[in-house]
């Protein structure tokens, strides 16, 4: 507790100190903005774990990129913010683990927030904070604070517009993402029947019934004759399964018949939490093919990385570097599922400029080469109001006037420009 207590001491400094004159936020919905993560722990049930993964693993995959839009144009940045995003978001996380974690708290507690710390005016690290809650607070002037409880050592004000936020289900919080209650339901039931399978397996093991005897005993020698049966013959050690008696008692077996929740039920609840969370089995097994992945990643991927790019962007940056177009976005391409056959086909992008090389080689996981940034074209394709100034070679392609290169080249271009 000493060395976390120490942690938090260092990344919010003296934020620890009190803010006076805060109280909670006034919403139209009428919801007081107060936060508690998903109780009774459904991280541990089997299925929701395998659905959060499922979708976590692949939005860990997004790649943080910091452009410039200036004119239409999309300019590469780069520089410190870009590289502690693609790389360390902080000391103790990679950019994997980073995004693995915000997606997955994002999924089950529909919110999920992260602080940005800053030294000097440069951001030196990017911490998710693990609340037990949170209250949304404001001052007289209405500027929103939000205030975060740690297990066993204390709380936190932070002021809202430095907090990364993202928000699921977001509908009937003005503030916040709405519980996940709905789902509970299903996943009690689930619990229940996973229980009662296993019980039903530990009694249709057991032998039972009624020791009836013939004649009249004492209750201390009813006892004794029970105790002497069960320790014979209803134990581990009976391998033979058979039991003796005489005359003096009967055996009178209880017919055990525990009633199982079929396979296809167990299917229809399994995959009621998947589809509240937006996958299915293929998914999560990773059996899916190229038009499930796309689905896939269209319904539940790119709103992912939609948030996270305006989110990161809004906090990151002051409105006046906004305005000069400044903007982090996360690209999906290290997630793109093709088939092979599809991949090839992309060769037709990169013949008419619209993929580079070495993005056409970044499909295929293979290392980008020297001048594969460039995009290049074939000669044969131009704009369709581009008129020929030059004569038609004998394949009944022409060239432009200046252009006598027989091969084709662009005049002062680069010779494997053009294929």
């Amino acid at each position: 507790m000493a060395e976390q207590r120490n942690w938090l001491q260092k990344v919010f400094g003296n934020l620890f100190s009190r803010r006076a004159g805060l109280s909670q936020v006034k919403v139209m919905a009428g919801y007081t903005p107060v936060f508690t993560p998903w109780g009774n722990r459904p991280y541990e049930a089997d299925v929701v774990r395998a659905a959060v993964d499922s979708i976590a693993r692949n939005a860990a995959k997004l790649k943080a990129k910091h452009i410039r839009r200036v004119s239409g144009e999309i300019i590469p940045v780069g520089g410190q913010i870009e590289r502690l995003l693609q790389l360390r978001p902080n000391p103790r996380m990679s950019a994997y683990d980073f995004l693995y974690k915000m997606v997955s708290t994002a999924m089950l507690d529909n919110n999920a927030f992260a602080y940005p710390q800053w030294e000097g005016g440069q951001l030196v690290a990017i911490w998710p904070v693990s609340c037990v809650g949170a209250d949304i607070l404001e001052d007289d002037a209405g500027t929103l604070y939000v205030k975060f409880y740690f297990a066993d050592q204390g709380s936190v004000v932070l002021p809202y517009s430095d907090v990364i936020h993202l928000r699921r289900h977001y509908y009937d919080n003005d503030m916040l993402g709405s519980p996940n209650t709905p789902v509970n339901t299903t996943l009690s039931v689930i619990h229940t029947t996973r229980e009662g399978l296993a019980q039903a397996v530990k009694t249709s093991a057991h032998l039972r019934g009624i020791l009836k005897f013939t004649q009249m005993l004492k209750e201390d020698d009813i006892k004794a004759n029970r105790d002497r049966f069960v320790k014979e013959y209803m134990t581990v050690q009976n391998t033979g399964g058979i039991a003796a008696l005489d005359a003096k008692a009967d055996y009178i077996e209880l017919k055990n018949d525990p009633k199982m929740v079929d396979e296809r039920q167990l299917n229809a609840l399994r995959d009621t939490v998947y589809s509240y969370f937006g996958v299915n089995e293929n998914i999560v097994m990773g059996k899916y093919n190229e038009d499930e992945w796309n689905a896939f990643y269209e319904s539940t991927i790119e709103p992912i990385a939609v948030q996270l790019s305006l989110e990161f962007t809004s906090k990151l940056f002051s409105s006046r570097e906004i305005g000069h177009g400044n903007e982090i976005v996360f690209e999906a391409n290290r997630l793109q599922y093709a088939s092979v056959s599809t991949k090839l086909a992309l060769v037709s992008l990169v013949d008419r400029g619209a993929m580079t090389p070495n993005e056409w080689r970044e499909v295929f996981n293979l290392s980008p080469i020297e001048g594969g940034d460039k995009p290049i074209r074939r000669l044969d394709t131009r704009p369709t109001d581009e008129t020929d100034g030059g004569d038609t070679d004998a394949d009944g392609i022409g060239n432009k006037a200046g252009n006598d290169d027989p091969e084709g080249d662009p005049p002062g271009g680069d010779p494997g420009a053009g294929t």
